[in-house]
């Protein structure tokens, strides 16, 4: 199966008082990327998040949101902290011996100085958090990767269209390329003849003319490396059974059936040819393009 590198996926996992939210997006890139954002609860986990999240990606660039919602009002404490507490009173007492004050403060004004009643966020066990959060990047993994999958089947088929285009181009530029030769070899010796009026030709000399021609133009084994080119993106497409993804086994073809498309059209001063050869070049880049899409 042929993977896009773009998707989405989304889940909502609700266990007791406890929600867990997951949510997948993801653009072209060369490698895996991943960007996580989730709730300091879950840091402690984020190599069983990023590890279960592999498995339903190989490349692109993909944005995690983590949300998660504790309804149970128990997920935090107030702490009472006796020996701040006292030296805050020591430091009052000297200050009220030193200036000779009163002094007044109160338990209201107390409570209120730093660090002496705090907020503190009960301990979570990591197990309890791990089953419901991998359920749900489960959930939303699998909707990812069947979006995925499903816009696969869309760029697979639009290349396919593709590669069956420059096939054609090739087929008319190899049923072409003997006749430009054949032509070249009548218009010299219409040429030599108008020079040499009713000398004898020179027909050795003329053969050379022609084969060094035809050597010049002779794009054979360019067509050949195209069309292997062209047979291996097909095949990868129709089996698109590589462990590690097609995407960049694609790239690599691409950028080869590009050289050869060049090296074609650089070598031909046949007009039919060249428009033939432009199309094929412009077939070649639409190709690149959607292939940059695939996992």
């Amino acid at each position: 199966m042929v993977s896009s590198m773009t998707g989405f996926g989304r889940s909502e996992v609700t266990e007791g008082q406890r929600r867990y939210t997951v949510e997948l997006k993801s653009v072209n890139n060369r490698y895996l990327d991943l960007n996580i954002k989730m709730p300091k609860v879950f840091n402690a986990l984020e190599a069983n998040i990023r590890s279960e999240l592999k498995q339903y990606m190989k490349r692109g660039k993909v944005d995690v949101y983590i949300t998660y919602e504790d309804l149970t009002e128990s997920g935090s404490r107030v702490q009472y902290n006796k020996g701040i507490a006292e030296e805050y009173m020591e430091c009052l007492k000297q200050m009220s011996d030193d200036f000779h004050l009163e002094n007044d403060i109160r338990l209201s004004a107390l409570s209120r100085f730093p660090e002496v009643l705090t907020t503190e966020d009960e301990e979570i066990d990591e197990a309890s958090l791990w089953e419901p959060l991998q359920k749900a990047i489960r959930m939303a993994g699998e909707q990812f990767a069947k979006a995925r999958l499903r816009e696969g089947e869309f760029l697979k088929t639009d290349l396919i269209q593709k590669l069956d285009g420059m096939l054609a181009n090739v087929d008319f530029i190899t049923e072409r390329s003997p006749v430009i030769v054949e032509e070249y070899r009548q218009n010299l010796r219409n040429k030599v003849k108008e020079l040499l009026e009713d000398t004898q030709i020179d027909e050795g000399r003329l053969l050379m003319e022609v084969t060094i021609y035809a050597d010049k133009v002779c794009v054979d084994e360019e067509l050949v490396r195209l069309r292997s080119h062209i047979s291996a993106v097909r095949q990868a497409l129709e089996t698109g059974d590589d462990q590690n993804g097609i995407g960049r086994k694609l790239d690599f073809l691409a950028q080869e059936m590009n050289r050869e498309a060049n090296t074609t059209l650089s070598k031909t001063s046949d007009l039919e040819i060249s428009n033939r050869a432009i199309d094929l070049k412009t077939d070649v880049e639409k190709v690149r393009e959607q292939i940059q899409n695939i996992e």
